[in-house]
């Protein structure tokens, strides 16, 4: 099998897991930093066993992994530059589609939220080091 083809098809399994409106929401919330269930369940508003599931998906095609500490589990990506994905996927969505006036305003809301949780989150670990 050509090694384009073996690329490509690895690729088209990454974006499968892209592919649920929830999985991308963690992906934006762990791109801030490392966050247990019920953080990550709280900012979603979803349910605990969704948040689970979700993550799950995440951490079986090696998107998140996750950290012990005591009996809380903690989850970070395991590539951060993923979460900068979803913000790119915003700016196509924005200079490529012709979309209503609300749906527009909501893109451009969320992209400015997730690039300050981002730069904010990129600030306080500048700190730790």
């Amino acid at each position: 099998m050509p090694v384009r083809d073996i690329a490509s098809r690895e690729l088209a399994k990454l974006f499968a897991v892209f592919a649920h409106p929830d999985r991308v929401r963690i992906i934006e919330e762990l791109g801030v930093g490392e966050k247990d269930v019920n953080s990550i369940q709280a900012v979603l508003g979803i349910s605990h066993s969704r948040t689970s599931q979700n993550l799950a998906i995440l951490r079986t095609n090696r998107v998140v992994v996750e950290r012990r500490e005591g009996r809380r589990v903690l989850y970070r990506l395991a590539q951060p530059e993923l979460a900068k994905w979803a913000l790119d996927g915003l700016r196509f969505i924005a200079g490529e589609a012709q979309a209503s006036g609300m749906r527009m305003t909501a893109i451009e809301e969320a992209r400015q939220i997730w690039e300050g949780e981002r730069t904010a989150g990129e600030l306080l670990l500048a700190n730790r080091d």
